[in-house]
């Protein structure tokens, strides 16, 4: 099957959830590892390479934001997706996990139905291939974006984005000065029919905006309608 290489760790304290999210991966050609442990599980991954992380908040000896936030300060695994699963629903949680980091979030009670489908979305934006048409990268001054190496670099120095961010800037450099509503962002940059709190694409400007140093002023919000990289930051 197409999934069969894609390598999933789920690190849950509640062994039902990780089975039951095991045998629905596995169902759906996925390689599954299972830690319930957060430390245990952050050794684990420092020994054996895994494609996404599902990731429950509540945790023991390692909570689930602090092992998102270890993980993006680590060279070696700070590319890994991760999905946040967890029983804390409020916009703040759900915002905190985002600012560390996380890519997407789930909250309990879930099925494990939109689980595959958060993570297949996820791995579409990795495997998407663009036609011969379509650019292969996109400059603006001395910010580049490599689309097949998914790189950005700012005055030749790469800058760590996470995919999310990644596409969120893609789309936006795609139309220069053309204004994109929230939807159209988060449609482009997390997949179709993708329910998210309101300020999910507010928290991954933001840290986009920090990442990319001076750039971050040619990204203006356009009130009650979304965002746009414009030609020149005003003064």
């Amino acid at each position: 099957m197409k999934n069969q290489t894609r390598s999933i760790l789920i690190v849950d304290d509640e062994a039902d959830i990780r089975e039951l999210l095991k045998y629905n991966l596995e169902q759906e050609g996925f390689q599954v590892h299972l830690h319930g442990d957060g430390e245990e599980a952050f050794k684990f991954l420092k020994q054996t390479k895994v494609d996404l992380i599902l990731l429950d908040l509540m945790l023991p000896s390692l909570p689930g934001l602090e092992f998102c936030k270890r993980l993006k300060k680590d060279s070696e695994l700070e590319t890994i997706p991760i999905i946040m699963i967890t029983a804390k629903s409020t916009e703040t949680d759900i915002i905190v996990g985002l600012e560390l980091g996380a890519d997407d979030y789930i909250t309990k009670p879930f099925s494990p139905k939109e689980v595959v489908a958060r993570i297949r979305a996820i791995f579409r934006r990795l495997e998407e291939k663009r036609s011969v048409e379509s650019p292969k990268e996109s400059r603006f001054q001395n910010l580049h974006m490599d689309f097949s190496r998914h790189e950005v670099k700012v005055d030749g120095k790469e800058i760590k984005l996470t995919m999310t961010e990644f596409k969120i800037l893609q789309c936006l450099m795609s139309r220069i000065g053309h204004v994109f509503s929230r939807d159209e962002l988060i449609e482009f940059a997390l997949g179709k029919n993708i329910s998210v709190v309101d300020r999910t694409i507010d928290v991954h400007i933001t840290n986009l905006r920090k990442k990319i140093g001076i750039y971050g002023a040619f990204i203006e919000s356009i009130r009650a309608v979304g965002y746009r990289f414009k030609e020149a930051p005003e003064n």
